[in-house]
């Protein structure tokens, strides 16, 4: 697996060429949900204008970007790791499966897999590590966005069925204030068990 860091602006564009799923993930952090990947697929001839790392964008721009990727990509995934995998791999180990289940579940198989970071899973195909890829290459800035709008939609969804955690606020990071509500109305199923503020949670609520 190469690991690609600093990229020139001609460097990147060599890496897209064919057919390249770009893959991301949202999600590692939290102390509550899936960690969530997608794997995006883009048509050459359908260019979207603005993609970037979805963390440097408006939620409204990303709530705009999501639609248009969906409507333009040759083929979108969504892949996921649950709170129990998470628990059970770790949170490494976790992301790693859920790569691969966005792009196995891609309906183009593509020539080759860019992964945001500095390490990819085994997928059976060609596969790239780009270091800030997401803000490189555009397949992988595709696969950030639908990655982050899918989980941040799921924690609102989370938030509106346990009000009193503030989700739609924090989306499940932890922050003083999901550290006081777990404080006040304890651990969810859909919380992370191993991670240490909901571990430590549980041990001294024996």
């Amino acid at each position: 697996m190469a690991v690609y860091k600093n990229l020139s602006d001609e460097q990147a564009l060599l890496l897209q060429q064919g057919r390249v799923a770009g893959v991301d993930e949202v999600g590692r952090g939290p102390l509550v949900g899936d960690v969530v990947t997608a794997a995006v697929i883009l048509d050459p001839g359908k260019p979207i204008a603005g993609l970037n790392d979805s963390k440097k964008l408006s939620e409204k721009k990303r709530d705009a970007l999501y639609l248009e990727i969906m409507d333009k990509a040759l083929a979108v995934s969504v892949g996921r790791a649950s709170p129990a995998e998470i628990d059970e791999l770790n949170i490494l180990h976790a992301t790693m499966l859920a790569m691969q289940r966005a792009v196995a579940g891609l309906t183009i198989v593509p020539e080759s897999v860019l992964v945001d970071g500095n390490r990819t899973p085994d997928f059976g195909l060609p596969a790239h590590a780009v270091v800030k890829g997401d803000g490189l290459i555009a397949a992988i800035s595709a696969a950030s966005v639908i990655a982050k709008v899918t989980r941040d939609r799921e924690m609102e969804d989370l938030d509106a069925r346990y009000p009193q955690y503030g989700f739609a606020g924090h989306k499940g990071y932890p922050t003083k204030a999901h550290f006081e509500a777990l404080s006040a109305h304890g651990v969810l199923p859909e919380h992370r068990r191993s991670f240490r503020p909901v571990r430590e949670w549980l041990e001294a609520n024996r």
